[in-house]
């Protein structure tokens, strides 16, 4: 396509510019001294005003197209300030916190919080890819502090060697804007979602089973649209399962690519919240099926009688969760 510009300098020039830069063939019609400038860039230049001739509506669906273009470019980059500005605590530096903490150091999140009290295993490296084989032994956290600083050496990487307990939780979760919940055990998940609603901080959670898994994001200090809170990790489930039902990953195995989907998934929720961008998984739960390539999606909805969140809470503290131990299921 074959443009004139009319002037070198202001909107004629940012607009030449751009169009020549994507590669339309662009006259600019200068006089003075905006010729020497527009010579030096390499661009075609033509003095004679009387020689040109116009197509006006072409230029300014051109320049329209440039503009918005400039808009999406402008609202990247606020994202991208975001981005770095925010505090993401991941919970489990296992299956589901090796692929969400790499792809959110990658994103550049300012901070990176990560909290497990476990050492490297050599059997588990096939999925919890934060980690290698030479840090076998060492703490998970340091492993992925590491890791994450040759990925990215400007986040902020915040580890803490322990577990998540009743006496802690709500000092180390009200530090960061987003927690991400990638543990092994229901009553490290009931903890977590018990303080997030008590500290008020969006929580992204998934977990796994050996061929499928789920995901979804909690706010239940929020309202919905219809006027009722988001649900909470309680309203989708009331209760914990008996001790020993569900079977954990050195039992029954895990596919490494599941915990991949599920974290690269729980990153990804992780961003649009941070950002502000697309619909959130509040008031839905995402189900991965790997054995048949599937997604089911669940609507989830506030349930008025849970202890948390109801209308006549009971759980006002973290105290009910201070005896809690939790035997290991197959998350991570």
């Amino acid at each position: 396509m074959k443009l004139v510009v009319m002037g070198s300098g202001g909107v004629g020039g940012y607009f030449g510019a751009r169009l020549a830069a994507s590669g339309s063939d662009v006259t600019f019609v200068a006089r003075g001294a905006h010729l020497e400038a527009m010579r030096r860039n390499g661009l075609r230049l033509d003095s004679e005003l009387g020689a040109m001739h116009l197509d006006p509506v072409q230029v300014v669906a051109d320049a329209c197209e440039i503009a918005a273009a400039d808009a999406v470019l402008f609202a990247v980059k606020q994202g991208q300030q975001r981005i770095k500005a925010a505090r993401v605590l991941v919970v489990g530096a296992g299956g589901l916190g090796s692929p969400a903490l790499m792809y959110l150091a990658a994103a550049g999140v300012g901070r990176l919080g990560v909290i497990d009290d476990d050492l490297v295993s050599l059997d588990n490296l096939q999925r919890q890819i934060v980690h290698d084989t030479p840090h076998v032994g060492a703490a998970k956290v340091t492993s992925a502090k590491e890791t994450i600083a040759r990925l990215n050496p400007h986040v902020d990487v915040v580890a803490y060697a322990e577990r998540l307990t009743a006496k802690n939780a709500l000092d180390i979760i009200s530090d960061y804007d987003v927690v991400a919940d990638g543990s092994d055990n229901f009553a490290t998940r009931y903890l977590v979602s018990d303080a997030c609603y008590l500290a008020k901080r969006t929580l992204v959670f998934a977990a796994i089973g050996p061929f499928d898994g789920y995901i979804t994001t909690l706010k239940p200090y929020l309202e919905a649209a219809a006027g009722k809170p988001f649900p909470s990790y309680r309203c989708i489930f009331p209760t914990a399962p008996p001790p020993g039902t569900v079977a954990n990953c050195a039992e029954v195995g895990v596919l490494g690519a599941v915990a991949g989907v599920l974290g690269a998934l729980q990153a990804t929720e992780v961003l649009k919240e941070i950002v502000g961008v697309g619909e959130g998984l509040a008031g839905r739960l995402l189900l991965f099926d790997a054995r048949v390539a599937r997604f089911t999606e669940i609507k989830v909805a506030w349930d008025e009688s849970n202890p948390l969140s109801g209308t006549t809470p009971t759980i006002h503290d973290l105290s009910l969760h201070e005896a809690a131990a939790g035997d290991p299921a197959c998350a991570a």
